[in-house]
């Protein structure tokens, strides 16, 4: 790396949640292209998390206090003084205007990673990787540059690679029943970063006793509350159920897969980039309008908020979309169409515009 750094302040948490941190990894990737090294200044549980920001050959900074008080601005206003960053990136969810206006006033160019539309933002750069909000649910300065929506979706490398593999459904799974061949179908369930209701297990059992229903392909991070549990429900029932943990077994299942029950979380925008039909069931406030606008633009169908569906309505929506080949073609066709995968780059390449803004033409005319 021989470029100036970039600075990524975000927590990963049981409190905070683990999704603000897998999209910052995301994006990491994408500047590391650049040539910049990346420094993440974050609190994590458990540390072991370090590992997979190291492996990505970036750089851990523990921070000492969580995200948005101002014992954490001053370090990271020591961390900007002694890196001199070209750049800083705030992903957290509990920081105020304040916060960002102190970083703000070292010169630095301070991007802010934001879904929630809480606070006025007095950044460069404001960056919405989900649907929604748009323009109009923000506040900022005058001199801010908004980059929001399907354009700037933080997809995962080895994600969009598939998108290729997912231009056909696979076929149906045939299994035998005495004499007769019965066509079933793949169903993956990946609720995303976060699964705040501990809601996989009831889920998974729900599914895998569904009619036509062959197999249910679980993803979680290993971070889940109920991951032993998890895998001693895979393990007992192996020809129903599997689990997938590493990025090379994920991408196994995505392309496997005829459709997926997520949460409208950034997975969701993943999954619709690959071509992935979908059924949403909503854990998280902030992601009704992500999910919302999956909905109306055909990638998705909203099943309802976790606490009011019944396994009723679960079922039923699984069983609409098994006997609807051309539901699940035109959601995969919607959502590949709506998501294209290349948000990272258009990010970082945004990024280097406001590092390297063009020269006035006075200036290059008198150079000649």
């Amino acid at each position: 790396m021989t470029r100036d750094p970039i600075i990524i302040r975000v927590d990963a948490t049981a409190q905070s949640g683990y999704e603000r941190l897998a999209r910052c990894t995301t994006l990491a990737a994408a500047i590391q292209r650049r040539r910049r090294p990346v420094y993440f200044l974050s609190q994590l549980e458990p540390n072991s998390l370090a590992m997979g920001i190291k492996r990505g050959g970036n750089n851990w900074i523990l921070a000492d206090h969580q995200a948005g008080g101002e014992e954490d601005v001053q370090q990271l206003l020591n961390e900007i003084a002694r890196l001199h960053p070209a750049a800083v990136f705030v992903d957290a969810a509990d920081v105020s205007h304040d916060y960002l206006a102190e970083v703000a006033a070292t010169n630095v160019l301070l991007a802010s990673i934001d879904h929630s539309a809480f606070v006025r933002f007095p950044s460069d750069l404001l960056i919405n990787p989900m649907l929604a909000p748009a323009r109009d649910g923000y506040e900022f300065d005058a001199n801010t540059q908004l980059l929001l929506g399907k354009r700037y979706a933080l997809v995962r490398p080895e994600v969009r690679r598939h998108r290729p593999t997912r231009s056909q459904e696979p076929p149906p799974v045939a299994v035998a029943n005495g004499t007769t061949i019965l066509s079933q179908y793949r169903v993956l369930l990946a609720l995303g970063e976060d699964d705040p209701n501990c809601m996989t297990v009831e889920l998974a059992k729900l599914l895998v006793n569904a009619p036509r229903v062959g197999k249910v392909d679980i993803i979680v991070r290993r971070e889940h509350p109920q991951l032993e549990e998890i895998k001693e429900m895979a393990e007992s029932n192996k020809e129903a159920l599997s689990l997938a943990l590493e990025p090379a077994e994920i991408a196994n299942r995505i392309t496997r897969c005829h459709f997926a029950l997520t949460s409208g979380s950034g997975w969701s925008l993943e999954l619709a980039c690959v071509g992935v039909p979908q059924l949403l069931l909503l854990q998280n406030e902030m992601h009704w309008p992500n999910a919302q606008r999956l909905e109306d633009e055909g990638a998705a169908s909203i099943l309802g908020w976790h606490e009011n569906t019944s396994a009723q309505t679960i079922r039923q929506g699984v069983q609409n979309l098994i006997t609807d080949a051309l539901e699940r073609k035109s959601m995969a066709r919607c959502g590949r169409k709506l998501i294209d995968g290349r948000g990272p780059d258009r990010l970082v390449n945004a990024m280097e515009i406001m590092l390297n803004p063009a020269r006035p033409i006075e200036a290059l005319s008198r150079a000649a």
